[in-house]
């Protein structure tokens, strides 16, 4: 039997001055969760417009590196999430809960990473309250147009300033983005852009509309009704047969980067790709002839294919498409891409994810990249085109926004 004995008084007295003392001195008495994000903030930027909202959350660890996070915070008004980038957001009630997803998830002493949210509401919003950082609160900034934190020391992984401004009105699309706006996003890369500065009802400054070896029924315009940010999109109507091909081709020099490329292009079309072989992006490769590296599909599904052997990635056998995957339609979808000119390497992912069949990885594979590698391939890229090429039959309306290339990967 365990008898408790009360304390004497003279030990309650000892232990209540020591406790006195270390508070006085902002010591913690005991160890708790706060020591381990001392200095936390989570920053929190909205663009609001009538019936809607966008937000860009810059979570800081403060003096404590995390290599998993957590963020919630409370909204007073009938504010519901829609959508988010750069993280799993779900909300229950009032309050929002945002995880780290896969590439992101470590932060630096010093450091921050952001994020991204867009939702609803109907009868007001107002500033939300009760930031927690992995359960721990935060002095979360209330809603402002300038960050109040210190810059950090570590550039953050995986945000960098937005390709466009935040939309400022409803967004013109009819029905919502099944992803969200981008993140903040393109820093340092040689191209940056969504379409913002198009003036015109045709591509132009940046852009140039091609139609090579001949022109048809291929057309690209300026849209401002289906757009995945901002206030315009680039649209291609593309027609079936060869000659109704239609491109936008970049006209800044993308030779610059070197031997590694990293892309990043938002598309959306309404056509399921059919049987036969049609291109949506081209790169003209300086290493074979300046014949085109191009990305579209073949049986059914995405595809690689080089324009001076006719070589697919995957091959088109019934094992080797069912390594790759459609590209989905009436949705805005996350292409990115990455071609290692001096390894011979080419990677893909959609929507974040990376496709097993678009990989060629040096190794040559039955079903994948075994025909890839039947010689060898060192690409010099030099351009970027968009568009539409059918090479049988098969139409497709395409539209593509916030287009990225640069050195480093640049995410969805």
């Amino acid at each position: 039997m365990t008898i408790l004995r009360a304390r004497p008084a003279p030990i309650l007295a000892a232990v209540a001055a020591l406790a006195a003392t270390l508070a006085a001195t902002g010591t913690a008495l005991l160890a708790g969760p706060a020591a381990a994000a001392q200095g936390c903030r989570v920053d929190y930027t909205p663009n609001q417009w009538s019936g809607g909202f966008t937000a860009n959350v810059k979570v800081s660890p403060g003096d404590t590196a995390v290599s998993g996070w957590t963020v919630t915070w409370t909204y007073p008004g009938d504010q519901r999430v829609t959508n988010g980038w750069n993280a799993t957001v779900t909300q229950s009630g009032s309050t929002v809960t945002a995880r780290n997803v896969s590439y992101n998830g470590s932060i630096p002493a010093g450091g921050s990473t952001e994020f991204g949210v867009q939702g609803t509401f109907s009868a007001g919003g107002g500033a939300p309250t009760g930031f927690t950082l992995n359960g721990v609160p935060c002095n979360g900034a209330g809603p402002t147009g300038v960050p109040t934190t210190t810059v950090p020391t570590t550039a953050p992984p995986t945000s960098t300033p937005p390709t466009t401004a935040p939309p400022t009105s409803p967004p013109p699309t009819t029905d919502p983005p099944t992803t969200a706006p981008p993140p903040a996003g393109c820093a340092g890369a040689a191209l940056c852009d969504g379409f913002e500065n198009q003036t015109g009802s045709t591509p132009s400054g940046d852009w140039t509309v091609v139609n090579p070896d001949c022109a048809g029924a291929g057309t690209a315009t300026v849209d401002t009704t289906t757009t995945h940010s901002g206030s315009r999109a680039v649209r291609i109507n593309g027609a079936a047969g060869y000659c109704n091909h239609v491109f936008i081709r970049t006209t800044k020099n993308l030779g610059s980067l070197g031997s590694v490329r990293y892309g990043r292009i938002w598309v959306r079309h309404t056509t399921a790709q059919p049987t036969d072989h049609t291109t949506m992006m081209a790169m003209t490769d300086a290493a074979d002839g300046n014949k085109d590296l191009r990305m579209g599909g073949q049986n059914g599904a995405m595809q690689w294919n080089r324009a001076s052997d006719d070589a697919t990635l995957p091959e088109q056998s019934p094992a080797g498409v069912a390594q790759s995957l459609p590209l989905p339609t009436n949705r805005w979808a996350c292409l990115e891409f990455m071609v290692d000119g001096s390894a011979g390497q080419l990677r893909t992912w959609l929507d974040g994810v990376a496709v097993p069949g678009l990989t060629a990885d040096g190794v040559p594979t039955h079903d994948i990249d075994g025909q890839w590698y039947n010689r060898t391939w060192r690409p010099q890229l030099t351009d970027l085109k968009l568009g539409w090429e059918s090479y049988g039959g098969g139409a497709d309306t395409l539209w593509y926004d916030d287009v990225a290339v640069g050195s480093s990967r640049i995410g969805c």
